[in-house]
Formats: C-alpha cells, sequence, structure tokens
C-alpha cells in the first residue's frame, strides 16, 4: 500500500531542495497552448526541445501559506510514480520552483469527451469493444495494487493518435488496504456515481469503479450519449432506480443502514437497460448488466468482466498486448 503521510513529509522538501536545478530543466520545455484545467490545475501542451517530444505540463500554483503540495496533486504524484502500464498515463517527471509544482506527463491527442464530440456519426462497435477492455485493464492494473482511480469519466480518460486509452487525473484516487477505512462519500462526478456512494456509503472498495466503468461503457455504445445525466442526487438516484430498478432489502441487504439512505418509489423499468443501449450485442447487454448492479456487491471486478464472453471476437493484438 502507498504510504501517503511519508509522501506528504518527504516530498516538498525534496523538491525545495531542487529549485535551482528545476528552474533550469523547465527551460527545455517550450509550452505551446493550453490545453484544460485539471483537478488542481492548469494544463498546458508543450515540446521538449532536447527530444522534440510533444507532452502535456500540468501546473499547480502553491499556496504561500501551506507546506507546499496540494493533497490532490501529491496523490498524484505518489501514485502515478508507482502505476507503469500501457493503459495510464505515463508521468514523466516532478519539477518544483518559485510557488510552482510541474508535472511532466506524456502526451495523449484528446479526451474521451473531446472524441465523443468531434463524432458525425456512431462509434464503431469493434472500438467500443477496444476502448472498454483497455479502460477494463488499466483498472485491472490499479486494483491489483491496491489503487481505487474514484474520479473515472470521459474527461480522465485520454486517447492518443494510436486508439490506446489511458487512465488520467488521479486527482482524487487514493491506496486502499484491509481493514477498508472511512473514505469521503464525495468522490466521483455525479453522473457516473454509484448508488452506494449517492447513499453516503463511506466504506467501499473496487466496485466504485466498476460501475463507472460500466456508464463509460454504455455511452460508449450510445457514442456519446450519458445514460445517468442526474441533475443532483435525488434525480441521479431516480435516473438509476428508474431504469434498473428500486433495490430492496432482498436485492441488496442492509440498504437502509446507509447514512443517507432514503426510501424510493418501487419504478418500472422505462425503459430497462437493455433498450438503453439498442447498439450492443446480447453480449453486451449482458455485461453491461453486470456491472451496473446497484448492490456493490454483486458488481464485477475488473479481471472477471475482462474474461466476459463479449471480448470473445476482440483483436488478439488487443487482447495479448503485454502493456509494457
Amino acid at each position: 500500500m502507498l504510504d501517503f503521510c511519508q509522501c506528504t513529509r518527504i516530498l516538498p522538501a525534496r523538491h525545495r531542495r531542487r529549485d535551482r536545478s528545476n528552474r533550469n530543466i523547465m527551460q527545455k520545455y517550450e509550452k505551446l497552448e493550453k490545453i484544460g484545467e485539471g483537478t488542481y490545475g492548469t494544463v498546458f501542451k508543450a515540446k521538449n526541445l532536447e527530444t522534440q517530444e510533444i507532452v502535456a505540463l500540468k501546473r499547480v500554483r502553491l499556496d504561500d501559506d501551506d507546506e507546499g503540495v496540494p493533497s490532490s496533486a501529491l496523490r498524484e504524484i505518489c501514485l502515478l510514480k508507482e502505476l507503469k502500464h500501457k493503459n495510464i498515463v505515463r508521468l514523466y517527471d516532478v519539477l518544483h520552483s518559485d510557488k510552482k509544482l510541474t508535472l511532466v506527463f506524456e502526451h495523449c491527442d484528446q479526451d474521451l469527451k473531446k472524441y465523443f464530440d468531434s463524432l458525425y456519426g456512431e462509434i464503431d462497435p469493434d472500438v467500443v469493444k477496444s476502448f472498454l477492455f483497455q479502460l477494463l485493464r488499466g483498472l485491472a492494473f490499479c486494483h491489483s495494487r491496491n489503487v481505487l482511480h474514484r474520479d473515472l469519466k470521459p474527461q480522465n480518460l485520454l486517447i492518443n493518435k494510436n486508439d490506446e486509452l489511458k487512465l488520467a487525473d488521479f486527482g482524487l484516487a487514493r491506496a486502499f488496504g484491509i481493514p477498508v477505512k472511512c473514505y469521503s462519500a464525495e468522490v466521483v462526478t455525479l453522473w457516473y456515481r454509484p448508488p452506494d456512494v449517492l447513499f453516503g456509503a463511506k466504506l467501499y472498495t473496487t466496485s466504485i469503479d466498476m460501475w463507472s466503468a460500466g456508464c463509460i461503457f454504455a455511452e460508449l455504445s450510445n457514442s456519446g450519449r450519458p445514460l445517468f445525466p442526474g441533475s443532483d442526487g435525488d434525480d441521479q438516484l431516480k435516473r438509476i432506480f428508474k431504469m434498473l430498478g428500486t433495490p430492496t432489502e432482498e436485492t441488496w441487504p442492509d440498504i437502509s443502514t446507509l447514512p443517507d439512505y432514503r426510501a424510493f418509489p418501487q419504478y418500472h423499468l422505462t425503459p430497462g437497460l437493455t433498450q438503453a443501449c439498442p447498439k450492443l450485442t446480447a453480449r453486451g447487454k449482458d455485461l453491461l448488466q453486470r456491472l451496473l448492479v446497484c448492490n456493490p456487491a454483486l458488481r464485477l471486478s475488473a479481471e472477471e468482466a475482462m474474461a466476459h464472453s463479449y471480448f470473445n471476437d476482440l483483436d488478439p493484438a488487443i487482447r495479448n498486448d503485454r502493456c509494457q
């Protein structure tokens, strides 16, 4: 398990000693354009003048009265230094100077949200399958190393020119262990938030990411149309229960003991999940139904999802990629 307390103690001091050298290192990067705002700062497209490689610079301005590095940025640094995988965005370097922290990442051409916005038609079913498998493979790697992402959404999935999908923005991620500790319920963008978190659960596992993956799978199959675009927590739960059915103590034991539990009507399925994603094959719909389960204990794991028959005809080059 990654020791965030240790990172907090060591990282700022180490970087302070390197201020002058890091200012010199920064000169080798030429900023080309601003490309977005992350969890904790501004993101620029830049060029490494020594190698001519295009990179992404995430810049964070540090508070004068703070020890240095914001906790969200610190989490990303610690996690990404450990998570080296083809389906996780690569962190090349960490620079600190003049009240600024700069993370140097590999550059990807766009995120999944921009990919959706650029579409003029439907996404090819083979592309849907490829993107989902790569998402699950990245998650399986994270989960095998005791890391939850906790903020999966199209904006945090990057796609490069080779159609390789990479998990990014681990600002909300944290390591987990046994016993599971009390986590904040304020995680996961609303549309991708599972019912257990919406009901205030603070004890959760990898299942939180699997719900989000299911929502993204549905969105992929519908060429970018969100499955549950709720306006607030109650509206989000209502949309979920109208599509999946309202859970009961029989289908989800101890649901009524969750901190923010409130009763909802027993909705009729209008429409059901399979009708909401008509372009999916029967196997695709079965996989989706096994990911989007209200009871978190019944959701598939990433490894289980990768073994589903939906992927039987996946391009072998993608399935057998060693992800070095």
